[in-house]
């Protein structure tokens, strides 16, 4: 087992079910690298394109490193004032947005093949 699946393996219940659905799409089917940095799951193509965050309550957030840069069409992403992530809180697999998600995360990969990443700073829009 890697690195990424030990950690998801030490919660219970619906974190370690959502932590393992998005786990396994984003290794096995859309093939981005995982590790654990700052004691978490980031995923990566070219850049860091998201992490997995278990919160302290029941949800996983899932959030997107460079999600000022994200369309955010359906409206599911918040910034929770932060200038360049955006995420969504997830309680369970069956109640994420799921055609929604996978939109967003898509753009997320498109941006991370098509854009270089700038600086941390730079805020588009």
């Amino acid at each position: 087992m890697s690195e990424v699946e030990d950690f998801i393996y030490e919660y219970q219940d619906e974190k370690r079910d959502i932590m393992l659905y998005f786990h396994n799409l984003f290794v096995n089917e859309l093939n981005l690298m995982a590790k654990i940095r700052f004691k978490i799951p980031f995923y990566y193509g070219k850049s860091w394109i998201c992490y997995l965050n278990p919160n302290k309550s029941k949800e996983v957030e899932l959030a997107f490193i460079r999600g000022n840069e994200l369309s955010n069409a359906h409206g599911i992403l918040e910034t929770r004032e932060r200038k360049q992530i955006t995420s969504i809180e997830i309680r369970s697999v069956k109640e994420a947005p799921s055609s929604a998600l996978l939109e967003t995360i898509h753009e997320a990969l498109l941006l991370d093949e098509t854009t270089p990443y700038a600086s941390k700073n730079k805020k588009k829009k």
